[in-house]
């Protein structure tokens, strides 16, 4: 489980968060000495997850972030096996995953939802400019 995952529930509010969450993703994966496989499909399942959750954000926030947990729990469970050699069956691996991102994404991604949308007039408004 990931804390940082509860941040995939940002382009319910702004779609500048996908390319945000890409690439912070990348280069936590990167830095964080993963394997390239890693780097590379856990980054491409977190994209997948943002942009769905932004196609869905106006179904409501319970359905907008399933987008990352579904994509999480059937690409890492893969990238697990063939990257890391992790021979746990994939069924097994992929309950595994799901659960943490439920936690994560669903919970506390559900969370941090909320609290944003009390303020999100002042978090997300354009800055105006003056003539």
């Amino acid at each position: 489980m990931r804390i940082s995952e509860a941040l995939t529930v940002l382009p319910v509010f702004t779609p500048t968060a996908i390319p945000g969450l890409f690439v912070g993703c990348l280069l936590g994966n990167f830095l964080g000495g993963a394997l390239l496989p890693d780097v590379i499909f856990g980054s491409l399942a977190t994209l997948i997850g943002a942009v769905l959750t932004y196609l869905l954000r106006r179904h409501g926030r319970f359905l907008a972030i399933l987008p990352p947990i579904v994509s999480n729990t059937l690409i890492v469970p893969l990238v697990l096996r063939y990257a890391y050699g992790i021979m746990l069956p994939i069924p097994l691996q992929m309950v595994t995953v799901g659960v943490g991102e439920i936690i994560s994404c669903g919970v506390l991604g559900l969370l941090l939802a909320v609290a944003l949308g009390k303020y999100q007039s002042q978090i997300f408004r354009m800055p105006t400019v003056d003539r």
